[in-house]
């Protein structure tokens, strides 16, 4: 079975503590400023005193069909056969065509390297066995990553027991974060 690299995403469980963000850049060394995650918020929705507000973290998507892979000159945007899509900075110009065709946003220009910077996954970490950062610490267990194509799997029991959704479907992008907006009490105990 081809492993198939993604994350589910428990908005429920986000409270916008910015541990994840944090975590990223220090394990990245993302330059100030920029960030390869974010969490978006709803705003306050409801009239008082019955009001809610709901966070939706985010970073790059890991697309089937990555719209960044497709444009850039130089194949340094690349589509890995684990699903992880990465910039390979030795062939990256700088040219920020990737950027533009990212519908999510998800990459930046490294103001350091004149590179296209975007989330890896902590690419680094997985082949390590760890998890990515933002997982690690994410403190109300909203960020889970692993292997899509795995039943096994934290991120395919999920999927399996809830309703969930993509952004931007209509993009045709086939992205790999999928959001679980339901209350979830209990995480599996996947691998």
């Amino acid at each position: 079975m081809t492993v198939r690299m993604g994350f589910v995403i428990i908005t429920s469980r986000c409270i916008d503590c910015d541990a994840c963000m944090v975590a990223c850049r220090s394990e990245n060394d993302v330059p100030l400023g920029h960030t390869r995650n974010w969490v978006k918020s709803s705003g306050v929705q409801g009239q008082f005193p019955k009001v809610s507000e709901v966070f939706q973290p985010g970073n790059c998507m890991h697309c089937d069909n990555p719209p960044c892979v497709s444009v850039c000159p130089t194949g340094a945007s690349q589509k890995r056969s684990d699903g992880i899509v990465i910039v390979e900075d030795k062939k990256c110009i700088g040219c920020k065509y990737c950027l533009t065709a990212c519908p999510y946003d998800a990459r930046f220009s490294n103001s350091e390297t004149g590179k296209a910077d975007k989330c890896t996954l902590c690419l680094h970490r997985l082949e390590q066995g760890l998890e990515p950062a933002c997982v690690q610490t994410c403190l109300g267990k909203s960020r889970l990553a692993g292997d899509l194509n795995d039943p096994s799997s934290v991120v395919s029991m999920l999927i399996a027991q809830y309703p969930t959704r993509i952004l931007l479907k209509e993009v045709g992008t086939g992205p790999n974060i999928y959001y679980i907006d339901e209350a979830v009490p209990d995480i599996p105990d996947g691998k």
